[in-house]
């Protein structure tokens, strides 16, 4: 009489095989989710210190931040930086040009953030809900999730 030999794998095998699977995307998913959002961060202040360097640009050959040095409240018109898929910009000039401030706002999956740069290199983060991180203000650029700038 012949044995026949059973191939392949047992129920049991296959269950601890997904077990360990779905520990590792339980560990890995928030951790993808979380380099995402950093990743999405760099938009904002990368656009953030591009458009200082150019309103410092401006103002050296102008001596003010907005387009005619006066009371107006809108910045250089020269200086402009595209909305990005995660982040809306806006710059506002004050004291006769002499100030201004600009600020990147979270939109989509990035809505709670929001990133600002001023004409002292002062920056500031502030995140909200409904962002996934935990909330905070901070006087600089909150890079990771953690709160560390």
């Amino acid at each position: 009489m012949q044995t026949r030999d059973n191939s392949g794998f047992s129920l049991i095998e296959l269950m601890i095989v997904l077990a360990i699977i779905g520990i590792l995307a339980a560990v890995a998913m928030p951790n993808y989710n979380d380099y995402i959002t950093r990743s999405k961060i760099t938009e904002a202040v990368a656009s953030l210190s591009d458009a200082r360097v150019r309103m410092e640009q401006f103002f050296q050959d102008n001596r003010f931040y907005n387009t005619d040095g006066t009371a107006a409240t809108a910045c250089a018109a020269t200086v402009t930086v595209a909305n990005t898929a995660n982040f809306t910009f806006a710059c506002a000039a004050a004291n006769n040009g002499q100030t201004y401030i600009w600020t990147a706002t979270g939109t989509g999956s990035m809505s709670g953030f929001t990133y600002t740069i001023n004409q002292t290199n002062a920056r500031t983060s502030t995140i909200a809900a409904p962002s996934t991180w935990p909330a905070a203000t901070a006087n600089c650029w909150i890079t990771t999730k953690g709160g560390g700038c």
